[in-house]
């Protein structure tokens, strides 16, 4: 999904860059004058250009591209993304699109490459390095492993100082990014609103420090970012960020507790929160914190183990607008949290896998009383304890996955 939304980030950026509503009238104007007779080449680089810029399909874009020497440059110069397939010859193409807004680069780059996209792509606004999936799993090639990995803090700095103007960037599973490399985004990319450092197990609270005055930041995800602790939610929540941060994903950061709880309370802006599998000391203490921050619209508390009722009942009292909630592996919630969500005027998706504490009777009540629901993620073993024509009633109003 991660990959999805980054292209569909990139195709975004095209209508960006057309022209002002006075040359498209001048455009039609001169076409016609022309007269159907006269050739298309008679049209200046910027009419051309213009019209260019409204070719979205990577095909068609292609076709005009083969048309002639001049369609081949103006084509480049009105390219608007551009997804790095073999960068090995990066050095040969990149110079052809220098007006690019989104860029997209996942194998086989390196920091000179870095230097050569700042150099020649001053205008980018997206960034996308996110390594392949495949990368979670051991790789017994070392050889590739090091190519993976050819980008660090040196050429991520370099990138960062040549164009200011990125607002979106990921940089997931880049394992040679620290808190240099974020200390520079910080530093020079000051219309930065989302950033994906998840995976990079350098950065540690003083890269999030560099960044906690990032005033247009909004997205922050630092999924297994191990070296993350409470003080570099300190540092967050003292800074101007603090005010514009929406989503914080921090899954499989275990070194956080309920004192990094009372940080993100003062994130009065937080819609999106993920504490996944961040380990057993956060408790219940801080669960009431999180239940504080009213305007939460997502929340993944999953395998938090000293999570119980508690929590949940404040959080389904206080937190009005939340929609999703997901309690996989919190063994210590019952019946009693979930069915707080009764009377609930928002919430749509609930997901309640390896929940020991919950039965049958329970989901059943949660799916019949609570008006907006809409999903259900259930345990695979609770299925054969809910009665078929009650299975059959759930399922015409919710769907149902069973995990």
């Amino acid at each position: 999904m991660e990959t999805d939304q980054w292209r569909h980030g990139c195709n975004q950026q095209g209508p960006e860059v057309t022209g002002s509503g006075d040359n498209e009238d001048e455009t039609e104007r001169r076409a016609a004058s022309l007269g159907d007779s006269c050739s298309i080449d008679r049209l200046s680089d910027d009419e051309l250009g213009h019209i260019l810029r409204r070719v979205r399909s990577t095909v068609a874009r292609k076709a005009c591209s083969q048309v002639s020497k001049r369609w081949f440059r103006l084509e480049g110069l009105t390219r608007a993304s551009l997804r790095i397939l073999d960068p090995h010859l990066l050095h040969q193409f990149l110079p052809r699109f220098p007006s690019l807004v989104c860029l997209e680069g996942r194998r086989g780059l390196c920091d000179g490459d870095l230097a050569l996209i700042a150099r020649t792509c001053s205008n980018l606004q997206t960034l996308v390095l996110t390594l392949p999936k495949s990368r979670d799993l051991v790789c017994l090639n070392f050889s590739e492993e090091y190519e993976y990995d050819a980008v660090s803090d040196n050429g991520i700095s370099v990138l960062a100082s040549g164009c200011p103007g990125l607002q979106r960037i990921s940089l997931r599973w880049r394992q040679n990014v620290g808190d240099v490399g974020v200390a520079a985004i910080g530093r020079f990319c000051t219309s930065l609103t989302y950033l994906d450092i998840s995976m990079c197990n350098k950065v540690s609270d003083t890269g999030l420090l560099a960044i906690a005055d990032a005033v247009s930041l909004q997205s922050l995800l630092l999924k297994g970012c191990a070296k993350v602790t409470d003080v570099g939610l300190a540092y967050l929540a003292s800074g101007k960020a603090c005010l514009s941060l929406r989503k914080l994903d921090l899954s499989e950061c275990d070194q956080i507790t309920d004192r990094g709880m009372e940080s993100i309370r003062k994130m009065t802006s937080m819609q999106v929160l993920y504490l996944s599998e961040c380990g057993p000391r956060i408790t219940d203490t801080g669960g009431v914190l999180l239940a504080l921050i009213c305007t939460l619209q997502k929340l993944n508390l999953a395998w938090l183990i000293n999570i119980s009722d508690t929590t949940i009942l404040a959080i389904a009292d206080h937190c009005v607008d939340l929609k999703e909630l997901v309690l996989t592996g919190c063994e210590l919630v019952t019946g009693l949290g979930v069915r707080r969500f009764f009377h609930h005027k928002a919430l749509q998706a609930l997901t309640l896998a390896a929940c020991y504490n919950i039965y049958g009777e329970d989901v059943e009540e949660i799916a019949n009383r609570c008006s907006t629901l809409e999903f259900l993620g259930l345990d695979r073993g609770l299925r054969q304890w809910i009665p078929t024509d009650s299975l059959k009633a759930i399922e015409r109003k919710c769907k149902i996955e069973w995990i």
